[in-house]
């Protein structure tokens, strides 16, 4: 794994300094339980959030500060403005903006860093690591170093100069991440709840945090953790899941047998593939044993969740499951791949919804990726709001800095391949997309290890003298690993021209 950036090594993000004068942190402690939070750059999620906390408080606990050129009320359509109180959206526009004398003055993202003790930068991909570095040297200058940061983007960010793909939060470990299930319209309804996740290495930082946040509308539920590398990370994962959730509802809508078996090995993938990434954390070896308070405090059932590979007799640790239990991060997953019973699902649903029309259209994969982002300009989506199409794009470099294998990957594959395949690879993987009985095959098959099929090949070729003897020495225990790690005891079979599509879809993957 990469070294930290420059802004990785010096951020600090922490409601308290290093003082050991417990009166000044009372002080500090009670001056938090006030404290206000600031929303910057503004979006259809935060400015919701906003919607839903005037809507049921008038406190002002929150301030907000759209992105210069950016209007307050930008991510919502006419139509659905119409629909809002026009007090709650008046109570918006003044949490926007500040008196000075008798003047009225726009609030900025230093405004907010001098007047809160929690910022959340709510850009997506596109601005999010700029924001971070001119709110860590706002901190600096306005002599706030206490002020903590968290953002909201849910996407893999990008260097191009490296060309090197990443979660932000791993880069910068100590930035908080703000997450939770956001529906169209939700949060603009008076009885709709919402639960919410916010995630910080440091657990106590995480509980004060999630509280502060919590204060924002009795609408909202906002639970700690201190996996923000993971819910990031599970958040990215998820907007390219949703992508295939929103195909799979529309293209199979007359054959919904496979539906079930589709979102579970999407949802399971996110969380397993997050597993992964979470076992390369650098803060791993002080991450669970220099906590300030138990993670019991904070909701989790128990410290460490692990899963282990035996390989040749030798136990490896391979994967780190505890950050599950934040449900709004996993509840966010599954509510972005539901069809609502009202109201519109989420956008990367909708983009393969559009994805399903074209292909039902047209009888194959989108030629080009550009072709894609037509479909979804057509469906009156805007391709530059699709964080799980921008994902997409870099999921090939994220794959193998992750070290994410097929098996925990086979669903985002196969999405990969259908839009940036060559034509071979198209064909096979509209085939495996369009039927649901190759659909419900790959299901199966990709989800096993790559090894691990050798055996389902014996067990149908039983006639070979190979396939006899591997079966027949897996029953008797001493011969068993002997068997399982001999790479000579028999032969893969090598796929056919003739073989089904899924197939030769997990061969294409494989190779």
């Amino acid at each position: 794994m990469e070294q930290p950036n420059i802004l990785s090594k010096i951020m600090i993000n922490s409601f308290f300094g290093d003082s050991l004068d417990k009166r000044s942190i009372k002080k500090r402690i009670r001056r938090l339980s006030k404290t206000k939070i600031g929303f910057y750059s503004i979006g259809l999620y935060p400015a919701s959030l906003a919607y839903n906390s005037a809507m049921q408080r008038s406190d002002k606990s929150l301030l907000l500060a759209p992105r210069p050129g950016r209007d307050l009320m930008g991510a919502f359509s006419q139509d659905e403005i119409r629909g809002m109180d026009s007090k709650h959206v008046a109570t918006m526009k003044k949490m926007a903006c500040h008196k000075e004398g008798e003047k009225s003055i726009p609030n900025d993202l230093a405004y907010l860093i001098e007047k809160c003790d929690l910022v959340i930068l709510s850009a997506n991909s596109k601005y999010i690591e700029q924001d971070l570095v001119t709110a860590c040297k706002l901190r600096k200058q306005l002599n706030r170093p206490n002020v903590v940061l968290a953002c909201l983007a849910g996407s893999f960010s990008h260097d191009e100069e490296q060309n090197n793909s990443y979660v932000l939060c791993e880069k910068n470990p100590n930035l908080a991440f703000f997450s939770g299930f956001h529906r169209h319209g939700a949060l603009r309804s008076p009885v709709d709840s919402f639960t919410a996740n916010f995630c910080h290495p440091n657990a106590l930082i995480a509980l004060m945090g999630a509280q502060i946040l919590d204060k924002l509308s009795p609408n909202i539920q906002v639970s700690p953790g201190i996996h923000n590398v993971e819910a990031q990370y599970i958040k990215a994962a998820k907007n390219m899941a949703s992508i295939f959730a929103g195909f799979g509802y529309k293209y199979h809508q007359q054959n919904t047998g496979i539906l079930p078996t589709l979102l579970t090995l999407l949802l399971n993938q996110c969380l397993d593939q997050a597993a992964t990434v979470s076992m390369l954390r650098r803060d791993r070896q002080k991450f669970y044993t220099n906590q300030p308070i138990a993670l019991t405090e904070l909701g989790y059932a128990v410290p460490r969740i692990e899963a282990t590979l035996n390989k040749g007799g030798i136990t490896e640790r391979v994967r780190d499951h505890t950050f599950c239990q934040l449900t709004a991060i996993v509840a966010d997953v599954r509510g972005s791949m539901m069809l609502p019973v009202s109201g519109r699902p989420t956008r990367n649903f909708q983009a393969g919804q559009a994805l399903a029309n074209g292909m039902l259209e047209h009888g194959r994969c989108p030629v080009s990726i550009e072709e894609f982002e037509q479909w979804c300009e057509e469906a009156g989506l805007n391709k530059s709001s699709l964080e799980g199409l921008k994902a997409l794009r870099y999921w090939p470099q994220i794959k193998q800095k992750y070290s994410i294998q097929n098996h925990d990957s086979s669903m985002v594959n196969l999405l990969y391949k259908g839009l940036y395949g060559n034509e071979r690879e198209k064909k096979f993987a509209f085939e495996v997309m369009a039927k649901s009985r190759e659909l419900s095959n790959y299901c199966q098959e990709s989800v096993r290890h790559t090894h691990s099929r050798k055996y389902a090949e014996a067990l149908h070729n039983i006639g070979n003298s190979d396939a006899l003897e591997l079966i027949s020495n897996t029953v008797v225990v001493e011969n068993a690993r002997k068997a399982i790690y001999d790479d000579d005891s028999i032969e893969e079979r090598t796929i056919q021209p003739d073989d089904p599509a899924y197939m030769q879809v997990m061969d294409f993957l494989e190779q």
